[in-house]
């Protein structure tokens, strides 16, 4: 479903969708505004006292249509944007490190599983960086994935796209067990019903070899897209539906390490990333917040 790093505001908001494409391969390895912490952004007392005071929910019914229509709204989405939407993240390796650092040896093949590939952003400028790297790469919307296949990069020797709902299909029947050094989950379990993302992470562990690592970024606590939602959109705790049906959580990263820490792995960092992002045409500026952790499948002798 590649729930991406769009930076996807509710209609009202006129904000470029650049926000994490920082964006081009020569960009600094420190980016200027963007700050990490282990402590939640600190809002002012109206916006605490608005959000704690948004007691009333999507009715129960709609919220069931909403999770039956999950993949078509996100197919929609596809068909409406094509491949244009998003930008390619080049600014995967420099944000981790860990697609180069796992390596025992330069050379060394590495396999990664890309969970919510959308139209390949994410993969084909890895692809292109890194000639020993084989990629899974999978979506919950068949468009996206199709349109992953069509791409002129795209080459079955050294990526296998495929269709996964990764709440419901194994993964091991397009992933061999216990086979993938690093899986990346960026901006895709944001749009997951809360009480299905363990599932999802219970899905990843079992191709994740014992070692491996997942890499995560998505919405964090307090971003500004969570700000802007209007009455009538709210699911549930920090939890939202925009106008198009797609749906967007909004993670603390208490809630994240506890997620992750009862499907399997154990944390190795997880920290809030600050930044802002500046829409030059509509003069706004506005603070944007993330969460990008790691988190490792603890091999055997860990986990004695």
């Amino acid at each position: 479903m590649a729930q991406s790093d769009d930076e996807r505001f509710p209609a009202d908001v006129k904000v470029t969708p650049t926000e994490e494409d920082l964006d081009s391969k020569q960009s600094p390895p420190c980016v200027p505004g963007q700050t990490k912490t282990s402590v939640a952004r600190v809002l002012p007392q109206e916006e605490l006292d608005r959000l704690s005071g948004e007691r009333s929910l999507v009715s129960a019914f709609k919220q069931m249509k909403l999770e039956k229509e999950a993949q078509k709204n996100w197919d929609l989405f596809y068909k409406r944007n094509t491949t244009n939407f998003f930008k390619d993240r080049h600014w995967t390796t420099r944000e981790f490190e860990e697609l180069k650092a796992c390596r025992e040896f330069e050379s060394q093949r590495l396999v990664l599983l890309e969970a919510g590939c959308g139209v390949g952003n994410c993969i084909f400028p890895l692809l292109d960086d890194d000639l020993n790297i084989f990629v899974y790469a999978c979506d919950f919307s068949p468009r996206a994935v199709e349109f992953v296949k069509q791409n002129p990069l795209y080459c079955p020797e050294r990526c296998s796209a495929f269709q996964c709902d990764l709440t419901q299909n194994d993964l091991r029947e397009n992933v061999p067990e216990d086979s993938v050094d690093v899986v990346t989950l960026i901006f895709v379990l944001s749009a997951i019903h809360p009480d299905k993302m363990k599932l999802v992470l219970q899905n990843i562990n079992r191709v994740l070899r014992p070692g491996g690592v997942v890499l995560f970024r998505d919405y964090g606590l307090y971003d500004h897209a969570m700000l802007r939602f209007k009455t009538g959109s709210k699911l549930g705790e920090n939890f939202y539906v925009r106008q198009d049906g797609t749906r967007s959580f909004f993670f603390s990263k208490e809630f994240l390490a506890e997620l992750f820490e009862d499907s399997g792995f154990q944390c190795v960092a997880n920290n809030y990333v600050l930044r802002e992002t500046v829409n030059k045409k509509e003069g706004l500026c506005v603070p944007r917040v993330f969460l990008q952790s790691k988190f490792t499948r603890p091999s055997q002798s860990q986990s004695s």
